[in-house]
């Protein structure tokens, strides 16, 4: 394959996976894979010069702007992506970048949350709209009546300037995550893949009501715009938002050198596995405003900032049993169980397995030395399966033709990768229907009423 025709594949690949992950809020490969592409194409556009199109993917923002949740709005701000970097080396980089350009540069290193960036405009202290980054130059959603549930964002602020815009990172706290998919599970309701998707498509979704209820939460992680008042530094405006009672970026970190900007990339990565919320990776901006004006931004990327990308957290483990258990609608989902490990600051032991595609499609028996690995640092998942440790006796685990909680008679169900249990009487079923009866959305059966 000469380097024209693989560039052009991974851009067709690259453009599908952005559409999912960005606009369908449906990622199909985990973030470091995406990475892996994207850092390829970039070296072969390097070597290549000639082959750069205005189109390539690393030359614009990743999203695009849609209309499921309102009307498009023109940016008054563009709403950009940031530069990637995967090593110590390429931090350093852009520190001595930096201290070349500038007389003793200050650097912020602050979380860099796994969510939906939103920006937020305010009019003499009032909120007037919030927009999503759609293609991140021209035009984002109105979601201002979504954003008005949301508890982190400010209605009215107390002490304002004339116009105010800041952006900021709308995700959800593992917490109300789980609380979420228990719901879907119990109502027979496709699960969210992780916590980032179910923001997503929360934010974007046209019932209000359906956003309050999940508990979206906001952190502001910069001012874009501002008239009326002055800052001279990043860490400034974080100090006004705090006093206005905004949520901004917790845990940052002022430094001045190349060591300790990589000391502060280490220690929120130490700290992963304590948070209440994802991230996935950190954020090394120039404190200076001015410092920021003069270096200014490409058509995708502000040359002010970078994101450090952490590797993703695997260990190897024995699969030890895998599980089966049936849904509401029986709907049958096998749950793989292995020796413990610790991820990302927590011990894991089981992963959902989907289906028997998913089973097939990794080749995977009871006995298989298995990699696991965090996705979202939350969710546990199988990354692969270790063929050449496997047992001499092993065999390719297939779901039974019978229920495994009343016996009854499964079968696939057309068109999907979904086995069900035909037995309309089946225990687990009935259990997983009275559950929904007395439910909120239900009877509300233990709810005062008033």
């Amino acid at each position: 394959m000469t380097p024209e025709e693989r560039i052009l594949q991974l851009r067709e690949q690259i453009a599908y996976h952005s559409d999912k992950y960005y606009n369908q809020d449906s990622p199909q490969i985990p973030d470091d894979e995406f990475d892996l592409l994207m850092r390829e194409l970039k070296k072969l556009e390097k070597e290549h010069p000639d082959l750069v199109t205005e189109d390539s993917p690393t030359q614009k923002v990743g999203g695009a702007a849609k209309r499921t949740a309102g009307v498009l709005v023109r940016h008054n701000v563009p709403m950009l992506s940031l530069q990637d970097v995967f090593s110590r080396e390429e931090v350093c980089e852009f520190v001595e970048q930096m201290r070349e350009q500038f007389t003793e540069p200050e650097f912020v290193v602050e979380y860099k949350i796994d969510g939906l960036s939103m920006a937020l405009r305010y009019e003499n202290g009032e909120l007037v709209l919030a927009e999503t980054r759609g293609d991140g130059v021209n035009f984002g959603e109105d979601v201002t009546a979504n954003a008005r549930m949301i508890s982190d964002v400010k209605q009215k602020l107390k002490s304002a300037p004339e116009y105010l815009e800041i952006r900021g990172e709308v995700y959800m706290k593992n917490a109300a995550f789980e609380r979420v998919n228990e719901k879907q599970e119990l109502l027979g309701k496709r699960l969210f893949a992780n916590p980032r998707n179910c923001a997503a498509g929360t934010l974007r979704q046209l019932d209000t009501a359906v956003t309050k209820e999940r508990g979206l939460s906001m952190f502001i992680f910069n001012i874009q715009a501002v008239r009326g008042m002055e800052f001279e530094t990043h860490t400034q405006g974080y100090e006004y938002l705090r006093e206005q009672g905004v949520a901004v970026i917790d845990g940052y970190r002022v430094c001045r050198t190349a060591d300790e900007v990589w000391e502060a990339i280490t220690a929120i990565g130490e700290s992963r596995g304590s948070l209440g919320y994802d991230i996935d990776g950190a954020v090394v901006k120039i404190n200076r405003l001015a410092d920021r004006e003069i270096l200014g931004a490409t058509s995708k990327v502000p040359r002010w900032a970078i994101a450090y990308k952490y590797p993703p957290e695997e260990k190897e483990t024995r699969l030890v049993d895998i599980e089966l258990s049936v849904g509401r609608t029986g709907r049958i989902t096998p749950t793989a169980v292995f020796e413990p490990v610790r991820l990302c600051g927590t011990s894991v032991s089981r992963a959902t397995l989907h289906n028997q595609d998913f089973i097939n499609e990794l080749d995977i028996g009871i006995g298989d030395t298995i990699v696991v690995y965090k996705s979202g640092e939350i969710i546990p998942k199988v990354r692969k399966v270790l063929r050449e440790q496997r047992p001499a006796s092993w065999q390719r685990y297939e779901i039974p033709d019978v229920c495994p909680v009343c016996g009854a008679r499964t079968e696939r169900e057309k068109d999907t990768a979904d086995i069900r249990c035909t037995s309309s009487s089946c225990p687990a079923q009935l259990e997983r229907h009275l559950i929904n009866f007395v439910g909120r959305d239900a009877m509300e059966i233990g709810r005062a009423h008033v």
